[in-house]
Formats: structure tokens, C-alpha cells, sequence
């Protein structure tokens, strides 16, 4: 008789999103008596999301989720941070027809042995794409699970050979008025532009750290960060770079966007940590879409056995 163990990013099936929510709570009593009147409004919301086709994906599916319940893919494609199109998480989601996915290239520079240009199209039809369920925790208290599509980064920065002076990989946004009604506001928008994130090099090496390209089967929508984003499943979400258009390697700590904005509220690791509270609100509990209760938020979102490691000699409550 086998035994299975169950790993340490499995997650119980009472934890996962089955209706939409969102985090404030006004919102979400809103939502639970429209949901009591009528559940075709339901229907018609993700008919409207659904009307921007999209295309589906070849890929294998892997251990990461294997067997759980999903959020709705309306739920995650209409509760969006995408700040290049508005600071209201309802708004991407009818906004982001301006984004053109196609074509599109990402330049892989800096401390590598094959710098280079690379297709989407090439990305996709020849990269070993594979589903993964991973939780998504955002520093603003909310969370969801995901079925990402896409490949590891290690895939391609390997192909790329960093030299021994790589220290930091470097990701950016595209920059791009026409598609992002926020960036047309120069100096005035909501963030500074093109939006920046970073990791360590061994964080972007790791086997978590993961390229996206779609996720519920199909290419990712326009809101979700299409055509390519970064997923780092145990970081607060906001280092989940969209729209990424550079990959750059470099020898020391980019300046990530958040840190920038506010560096006494946001720091450049931003790993999900409960015992580390914002400086405006607590990290202890999160509520997950869909759920009325909020529940303890695990250390490193669920994923300790497989980062801990990298983080043994830093002070994981001065280098948030």
C-alpha cells in the first residue's frame, strides 16, 4: 500500500475561490445580494470578458495543483491590479482592448553570453509550456489560486548564459501611451513609467519562478498581463511584472517600482510574510475571493520548504 504525501503548496479544497469576490467588504456584500437575485448577471459578466478571443495553448499539466478547484476564470480576469489602466481593480478588465499582444519581442541583455531578441510566437510554439496551480497572495490582503501556462524563467535565462557577474535580473513593461491610458498622463499618472521589478538571481533560478503566457487553457487576457508576465508565487503580487518587454541581467539591485514610489511601505524582496504587518494594515490574515472569512496567510504563501532556503541569512523583517 502507497501512502501519498501530500506537498507542502497543496492546498485543501475549502481554501479555494468558488464565486467572486472582492476584498472590500462593501463590495463583496454587494456582490453576495446580486448574486441572490440573479445569476445570470454572473453569466453576462463573463460573456463580456469572454468576448476578446482567445486563443488556446499546447501544454502539459504538472503536480503544482494537481487535483484542485480553481478560482472561476471570471473571477480572476475581472479583479485586477494593472495600474497602466487604472487604480480600480474592475477597470482592466474593460480597458485593455488598447493592449496589442501581437507581435510582440522581449530582449534578454545585460550580464548574459547570448544576448538576444525573442518572439512570443517563437515562445510559444516552441517552449515546453506547462500548467501550474499556484496560490496568488497581494499585499493589499487579498488572494486567489491561479492555473498559470507558461514555462520556468530558469528555461530561458539559461539559454541566455548569465556570466558570473549576474547578480539581479532586471524585468520591465512595455512603455506605451497608446496601449496604456495612464502612462498618456505623463508625470502625472498613477505610478512613474515603464513599471520595474527585480529578483536575486537565485529567486529567478528558482523552480517556482515561473514565465506565464496564458492560464485557464488559453493565451492570458489583456488584463491579466498578456502577452507575457513574471508569477513568483510566494511574493506579494505586485512583483508579478506584466507585459514584460526586457529581461536584463545586471550586477546590482535594480530599483523595483513600489520600492521607489514609498520605500518605508514596500521593499524590493516583498515576500508574503504574516508576522511582518504593512505599516498599514496586518499581513496575518488574508481573504481569499470568494470567501467572507478571512483565514491565516502562510509564510512565503504556502511555499517555505522550497524558498526558505535562500533567505536563511537575512533579516526577514528589515529586508521586507
Amino acid at each position: 500500500m502507497h501512502i501519498l504525501k501530500k506537498p507542502n503548496w497543496y492546498i485543501k479544497s475549502s481554501e479555494i475561490t468558488d464565486e467572486k469576490l472582492f476584498n472590500n467588504r462593501r463590495d463583496f456584500l454587494k456582490l453576495g445580494a446580486a448574486a441572490l437575485v440573479s445569476s445570470s448577471i454572473v453569466a453576462q459578466k463573463l460573456a463580456a470578458v469572454e468576448s476578446v478571443k482567445r486563443a488556446p495553448l499546447n501544454f502539459t499539466k504538472t503536480k503544482y495543483g494537481k487535483g484542485l478547484n480553481v478560482n472561476s476564470f471570471e473571477q480572476a480576469s475581472t479583479y485586477n491590479n494593472f495600474y497602466e489602466f487604472s487604480l480600480n481593480k474592475k477597470d482592466p478588465a474593460k480597458l485593455a482592448h488598447t493592449l496589442k499582444p501581437s507581435p510582440w519581442e522581449i530582449e534578454i541583455s545585460g550580464e548574459v553570453e547570448k544576448p538576444s531578441y525573442i518572439d512570443l510566437q517563437e515562445i510559444i510554439s516552441s517552449y515546453p509550456l506547462e500548467e501550474r496551480t499556484y496560490r496568488f497572495r497581494c499585499v493589499e490582503g487579498w488572494s486567489m489560486v491561479v492555473p498559470w501556462i507558461g514555462f520556468p524563467l530558469s528555461y530561458l535565462l539559461k539559454k541566455a548564459k548569465p556570466t558570473s557577474k549576474a547578480k539581479y535580473v532586471k524585468f520591465i513593461t512595455e512603455l506605451d501611451p497608446e496601449m496604456f491610458p495612464d502612462q498618456q498622463r505623463g508625470i502625472f499618472g498613477n505610478v512613474p513609467y515603464p513599471y520595474v521589478e527585480g529578483l536575486r538571481i537565485d529567486e529567478a533560478m528558482n523552480e517556482l519562478t515561473f514565465m506565464s503566457v496564458g492560464m485557464y487553457g488559453k493565451v492570458l487576457p489583456n488584463q491579466n498581463g498578456a502577452p507575457i508576465r513574471l508569477v513568483v508565487p510566494w511574493k506579494y503580487g505586485f512583483k508579478s511584472i506584466k507585459s514584460i518587454v526586457s529581461i536584463e541581467l545586471v550586477e546590482e539591485e535594480p530599483l523595483n517600482t513600489w520600492k521607489q514610489i514609498n520605500p518605508k511601505e514596500y521593499g524590493f524582496y516583498a515576500n508574503v510574510n504574516p508576522n511582518v504587518s504593512h505599516p498599514r494594515w496586518s499581513q496575518a490574515k488574508e481573504r481569499k475571493l470568494g470567501s467572507f472569512f478571512k483565514n491565516s496567510t502562510k509564510m512565503f504563501n504556502g511555499y517555505e520548504s522550497e524558498v526558505a532556503h535562500m533567505y536563511k541569512d537575512l533579516d526577514l523583517k528589515k529586508f521586507i
